[in-house]
C-alpha cells in the first residue's frame, strides 16, 4: 500500500461513529416494536450486527461506546425529546402519529443534542443521511432536516 493508499486519518472513527447512529436508530425502532429489553437490544447489535457482512456488503463496525450513550440517552431522556419533538411538529401530527423509523431517528437524535457536545450541524447531516438511507424517492429526508433545526434550536440555542 502506498501513501496515496492509506486511509485519511479520522475517516475510520467518522464511518464508526455514522454506523452507531444508525444502528441505534434501528435498535430504538426495534425496541419499540419488539418490547425487547435495553440490554438484549444492546447484546443483539454488538454481537450480530456490528461488522457483519450481508449480500448487499459490509456494514461498518459501529462505535459501541456512542452506540451505548444514544441508546441509553434516548431511552432515560425520551419524553423530554418527545416533547422537543411534539414542538417541532405541526399541532395535527404529535410525535405518536408518525412514522415508528422517523421516530426512532429523532429519539436518537434528540439524545445527541440533549446529552452530547457533537456539533449541531453534524448531528442534522448524520441523521439526515440515515433519513436518505431509510427513504431515498420520499421527503422524508426535508422533513427530518426541518424537524432537526427546530429540535436543535431549542436544545442548543447558544449554537445558533
Amino acid at each position: 500500500m502506498t501513501s496515496t493508499d492509506a486511509p485519511k486519518p479520522g475517516k475510520n472513527k467518522t464511518q464508526a461513529r455514522s454506523a452507531a447512529r444508525l444502528y441505534a436508530v434501528q435498535a430504538l425502532f426495534q425496541m419499540e416494536h419488539s418490547d425487547q429489553s435495553f440490554d438484549k437490544v444492546i447484546a443483539e447489535f454488538e454481537n450480530h450486527r456490528f461488522g457483519a457482512i450481508y449480500e448487499e456488503g459490509e456494514l461498518a463496525e459501529g462505535d459501541s461506546k456512542l452506540f451505548r450513550k444514544l441508546l441509553k440517552d434516548a431511552v432515560n431522556h425520551q419524553a423530554k425529546i418527545d416533547q422537543m419533538t411534539d414542538r417541532a411538529l405541526v399541532a395535527k401530527w404529535p410525535i405518536a402519529r408518525i412514522d415508528p423509523t422517523l421516530r426512532a431517528l429523532f429519539r436518537a437524535a434528540g439524545a445527541e443534542f440533549v446529552e452530547s457536545d457533537t456539533p449541531v450541524k453534524v448531528v442534522i447531516n448524520e441523521y439526515v443521511d440515515i433519513a436518505r438511507a431509510f427513504f431515498p424517492e420520499g421527503k422524508e429526508p426535508s422533513f427530518v432536516n426541518a424537524v432537526l433545526d427546530h429540535m436543535a434550536r431549542e436544545a442548543k440555542p447558544e449554537a445558533f
